[in-house]
């Protein structure tokens, strides 16, 4: 009824895509255990959550993880299993415009937002009503791409619920092959004129309504910009080709706006300087969407960073080859004090 109510409230956006079920496929199944289901946030609006107990002992507390722009929980089943065979209890939730979350605008598939307060309203009250009432502590935030940015910027509030943090190739700043040509500065411009002029709402130059996923392993013998594993490639494009609804096409101008203004306030002095809760920086050696130089820099401005650098990781290190992810894994074991065969 809570699901009804709340889309019935926000048939102008894009609607909830009654998603609150997991979907489960032979090659990525649904981890037993899930507890399921759509909070609501301080808006009104319906975001799609999931939650898992431990699977072993000891217990160690509960990971809170999040995914980029574009992703799904269904994206992480295979890390959520390798996080319970840790001893962690798992919560996570599609972020609003993705995912089984409401989408925000009229046509589903862009991926917009306003402004990137909104999530951190919507990291607030997932902890509120979801984590804090039902996963035991401690917390340990995780998160990749955009879900690092938020959580950046939540770490610089006082009484952050994390114990630590740990970031796959958080999107600190932009790597410049990913933006259009010219100074960063004469593209911040355009993205802002075009916002400001009533164009928030358009794709971004070249966007358009496609998964990125759904585009070939390789292009001329070059890998995707996401992964160089061609099975959890080939999974990932499984879940969105069973589930279209998943899908989330190009950025609008007004989430690139929001983006790097967001950017902006993650990378000021004065919020480095509030930080002050540990945080694991995993690096992409060869990312072409964050852009690797900028994130090291980042953790060496901080009280309690430190980072690993993957040499030869594409963006998404968690969905990448195992010689890779595993060294993740393995600075993240060192991080939290996991000790031991996992």
């Amino acid at each position: 009824m809570l699901a009804r109510a709340v889309e019935q409230g926000h048939r102008e956006r894009g609607g909830v895509l009654d998603m609150s079920d997991l979907v489960t496929l032979a090659r990525n199944p649904v981890p037993n255990g899930a507890v399921t289901g759509m909070l609501q946030s301080h808006d009104g609006a319906p975001l799609r959550f999931a939650r898992w107990q431990a699977s072993r002992s000891p217990r160690r507390g509960t990971v809170c993880l999040f995914g980029g722009r574009t992703e799904f929980i269904e994206k992480y089943f295979e890390a959520i299993a390798d996080l319970r065979r840790r001893g962690f209890a798992v919560a996570t939730l599609d972020w609003r415009g993705q995912g089984g979350s409401v989408r925000e605008l009229r046509n589903p598939r862009k991926g917009h937002i306003d402004d990137f307060k909104t999530y951190d309203q919507d990291l607030m009250r997932f902890m509120r009503d979801i984590v804090l009432p039902d996963c035991p502590p401690p917390y340990i935030g995780m998160a990749h791409s955009m879900g690092g940015n938020i959580l950046l910027r939540a770490a610089a509030m006082p009484g952050v619920w994390f114990e630590k943090i740990a970031l796959s190739a958080p999107m600190v700043e932009l790597n410049p092959k990913s933006l259009p040509p010219g100074p960063k500065s004469i593209v911040r411009g355009v993205v802002s004129a075009v916002s400001r002029c009533g164009g928030s709402e358009l794709y971004i130059r070249g966007g358009n309504d496609d998964y990125g996923e759904t585009l070939p392993f390789e292009v001329n013998g070059d890998f995707n910009t996401v992964t160089t594993d061609p099975e959890r490639y080939a999974r990932n494009n499984a879940i969105v080709a069973a589930a279209p609804k998943l899908g989330l096409g190009s950025p609008t101008y007004g989430w690139l706006r929001a983006a790097f203004r967001s950017m902006a306030e993650i990378g000021a002095p004065e919020h480095q300087a509030a930080i002050g809760v540990p945080i694991l920086f995993a690096v992409a050696g060869d990312d072409p969407i964050a852009h690797s130089p900028a994130i090291e820099d980042y953790a060496r401005r901080i009280k309690l960073g430190a980072a690993i650098t993957i040499p030869k990781a594409r963006h998404e290190i968690i969905q990448e080859r195992d010689d890779l992810r595993n060294q993740f894994w393995a600075a993240f074991d060192a991080f939290v004090g996991v000790d031991g065969a996992v």
